[in-house]
Parts: C-alpha cells; structure tokens; sequence
C-alpha cells in the first residue's frame, strides 16, 4: 500500500477497465489512462481528477502529511431544499471517501517541501463553505509558519448555497490568508482546473503570484450560459476556456497534467525558492 492510498482510505468500488473519452470517443483501458495522468491519449481530453489523485500525481510518493481533517463541516441554518444539508454532507463523504472538498497536504514536490490545498470537485460541486474556508486559512498560516510555499489546486462551483452568508463569508477569508503571505513574500500558485467559478474564482483562485490553468478549463465567475441569457448576446466561440484567458493576459500558462509537476517545481526553482525548503 502506498503512502496516498494510507493517506486517503477511501471505500473503493469494483472500476471498469475501460471508459470512452466524452471529447473524441476513444475506447480507453482505464490503467493506461491513470499511468497517463488521466489525459487522453488521442485528444488531450482532461479527465476529472479527485483530490486524492491531484496529490498523487503533484507530490513525492514519500513525506505526505494529511492536515486539518478535524475541522468538519457542520449545519448551522439546519438547511433544507430536496434534502437536509446533512444528508447531502454524509452522501458525498460516502461517495468521495473525503470529510470536505478541501483537502490539505504537507509534501514534497521534487524534493521541495510545499503545502498543497488541492478542491474535489465530487464533494457537493467542489463548492466554498466554512470548513474550505477554514482549511484553506490554516494552510496558509502553515505556509507563512514554516516559510513553505503553498500551492492551490481549485476546481469549484463557487460558493455553497446551503451554508448562506458564512460561505460567502469565506471569499474575505481567503483573500485575507493570501495576503498574509504576500506580505511576507511566501510564494503562492495556483493551478486552475475545469471549472474554475463563482466565489471561488473570485477570490482566492486569481490570487497567484503565477496562475496556472489546465487546458480547455472552464474558468470565470457566472458561467457562459448565464452570461448570454444577461447580455442577450452570443459569446465568442471558447470563451471563458483557458486558452482564452491566456490571450487576455488572465491566466500566466496554461500546462498539461502531464507536465504539471515538474513546471510548478521549476518554477518554485527559478523564482523564489529557498534552501531550507529542501529535504533534508
């Protein structure tokens, strides 16, 4: 067993061997495609990533620390729609085999010590509430403490509805945590992947001192649909994908998976990285 799968202990399924990509139709033999960073072979398609596997996938495979899982979300507005918000909590930690939709990890990237905050997007949508907040909080003052860079991974709906205004509360929260480190100088990534929205585009994910986005993510504060039905006008073809934003001079890159790792440790390297911060 290897040190993510003691670090994510999570209920696992009987997985079919073979999937259909949904952009070129290609049949694909499932291992193949996890040894492949979840891309398409055929037309870099990116699949979904867990946050489980953006860890695996970004950190050394030793020195992994798992942080801040006491703080757990609870149901102060006691919120009701179809179902309780509690229901909705326990089915997606059920499914996902995660507390929240934020999860921290205390790693090495290429030997580089570094705090990772990467979003699942399979918990309630990837979306903001306290305990993202929170979490997120915590992960930069753990950053700032040990004077470790801390790079984000988003993936979100933006802000969620069933917890009202304590998740809008946690845009400021954020923002507020990123600017500790920025007057410190601590370096601060982001990396956007599909999709990239609502409160948390508009706060802590375009914060970066580089920002990164995966290819053809869908990034922006209301989605296009919204947007059009508003403005009563068609919107240019790929508006807000990430290749779109780099034109506008939104986004500093835009980066494979498969590449993901060694730009953000070369980029650690080149820019701002100390020697401390290496294993010693």
């Amino acid at each position: 067993m290897g040190i993510f799968d003691k670090l994510f202990k999570k209920k696992r399924e009987e997985e079919n061997l073979w999937t259909k990509c949904p952009e070129c139709k290609t049949l694909l033999y499932v291992p193949d495609l996890k040894r492949n960073y979840k891309v398409c072979p055929k037309c870099d398609y990116h699949f979904p990533l867990s946050a489980p596997e953006r860890a695996e996938f970004l950190l050394d495979d030793t020195g992994a620390e798992r942080l801040f899982e006491d703080v757990l979300p609870a149901d102060p507005l006691k919120f009701k729609d179809t179902k309780p918000y509690r229901e909705r909590l326990k089915k997606a930690q059920e499914q996902t085999g995660l507390t929240e939709a934020l999860v921290v990890v205390k790693g090495y990237m290429e030997g580089k010590k570094v705090v990772l905050a990467s979003m699942d997007f399979g918990f309630i949508g990837g979306s903001m509430g306290s305990v993202v907040g929170e979490r997120f909080f915590r992960a930069c003052e753990l950053s700032l403490r040990e004077g470790i860079p801390l790079i984000a991974v988003t993936c979100s709906g933006g802000a969620r509805m069933q917890e009202g205004i304590l998740s809008l509360m946690q845009m400021a929260k954020t923002t507020l945590g990123v600017g500790m480190l920025k007057e410190k100088g601590i370096p601060y990534i982001t990396v956007l992947a599909n999709p990239t929205t609502g409160g948390v585009a508009a706060s802590f994910a375009f914060l970066g001192d580089i920002i990164i986005a995966e290819p053809k993510a869908l990034i922006g504060f209301a989605g296009p649909r919204v947007i059009e039905q508003t403005i009563k006008q068609k919107l240019p073809e790929g508006f807000q994908r990430s290749e779109f934003l780099l034109d506008k001079g939104m986004v500093d890159m835009v980066v494979s998976r498969r590449q993901m790792k060694g730009t953000l440790s070369k980029l650690l390297d080149l820019a701002y990285y100390s020697e401390r911060c290496y294993r010693s």
